[in-house]
């Protein structure tokens, strides 16, 4: 039966039902800029940009309980700038520990004697591999930065070897990226300041990258002689969630970093606050992309938990979440 144009209006303007909200509008630059104020619009810009200004909201609150912040960081946020951010946060004790990938250790060490440079997203691979030059994304790491941390490191790990044998001692690699930190007496460096204040730094994966290649050359022909313990790292981390009063999360990027902070947590029914910050999709029911409501299933985050994920970029997403939240609150 054919609509009359009647029924067709009724149909398109639909009457609506009392709702309440927060009315959605952005930063009137007619102002002039006021950085704060600036910040502040994101939680009612809509999109994503709310999710940033409830993430700033629960940093602060995670500060205003005093509880204890694990910070989780891929690789890729020391190889850009993020690392500086990381750095400041570390540097004036505003986290109680962090959790990287391998190659943010590294590369926080390489990038106290060198630069990574500005490079293409869409510079040929097999040309610059032919010129010593390494990429990550659009970030270009020359050869010789790695050939120096061989250099830096070995010395290192026969330090390592020459404990394990005369003491016994296998070193975890936690104990380790704080020798790393203290031998590199660099104050732009993460390492540098958290073994110097005490954060340790978890690397559930430490053989991944070129602390492993090192490894591996070092222990060649030896018998595979110096160990390292990852298993009594494993086993702090669990136990500073435990001796927590509360925890909070903030987790840049995903993978393991997400998957250690997010289990360690488990043994305590869940994280009180938890920020996530990557791009990762749940589609593929993967961790790295599981929203922090799969993680309450599984007692990681606790089930009246303040959460959010950002999803985006982190190196514009992470810097702002910082000044918003943790840059005037130096301890």
């Amino acid at each position: 039966m054919k609509k009359t144009s009647k029924q067709a209006k009724a149909s398109i303007f639909k009457k609506s039902a009392k709702h309440s909200g927060k009315p959605v509008f952005g930063y009137d630059f007619n102002q002039g800029l006021e950085f704060k104020k600036f910040l502040e619009s994101f939680s009612h810009t809509g999109f994503q940009a709310t999710n940033l200004g409830k993430a700033i909201e629960i940093a602060k609150k995670m500060q205003k309980d005093n509880v204890d912040i694990f910070l989780g960081a891929t690789s890729n946020q020391v190889s850009s700038g993020n690392r500086e951010a990381i750095r400041y946060l570390a540097e004036h004790k505003l986290v109680k520990a962090l959790v990287v990938t391998t190659g943010a250790v590294e590369e926080d060490i390489i990038k106290t004697k060198f630069d990574f440079l500005h490079g293409d997203f869409r510079a040929g691979g097999a040309k610059l591999r032919a010129k010593g030059i390494n990429r990550i994304g659009n970030i270009f790491v020359p050869n010789n930065r790695y050939i120096w941390f061989e250099k830096f490191f070995q010395p290192i790990l026969a330090l390592l070897r020459e404990k394990q044998r005369k003491e016994g001692k296998i070193f975890s690699p936690s104990e380790i990226i704080s020798l790393m930190g203290k031998k590199i007496n660099d104050e732009s460096s993460i390492c540098f300041w958290a073994q110097k204040n005490n954060i340790p730094i978890f690397c559930p994966a430490f053989m991944d990258g070129a602390v492993g290649d090192n490894v591996f050359f070092f222990n060649y022909g030896k018998a595979q002689e110096l160990k390292v313990d990852q298993a009594s790292d494993h086993h702090k981390l669990i136990e500073m969630t435990l001796d927590a009063k509360e925890t909070g999360l903030i987790i840049l990027g995903a993978g393991v970093v997400k998957h250690t902070l997010c289990n360690a947590n488990m043994f305590r029914e869940g994280t009180k606050y938890a920020i996530y910050l990557n791009t990762a999709i749940e589609q593929d029911g993967s961790d790295s992309g599981a929203e922090p409501e799969e993680a309450k299933s599984w007692g990681k985050i606790s089930a009246k938990a303040q959460t959010v994920k950002v999803f985006g970029d982190t190196t514009i997403n992470f810097p702002l979440l910082v000044a918003g939240a943790f840059a005037d609150k130096k301890k």
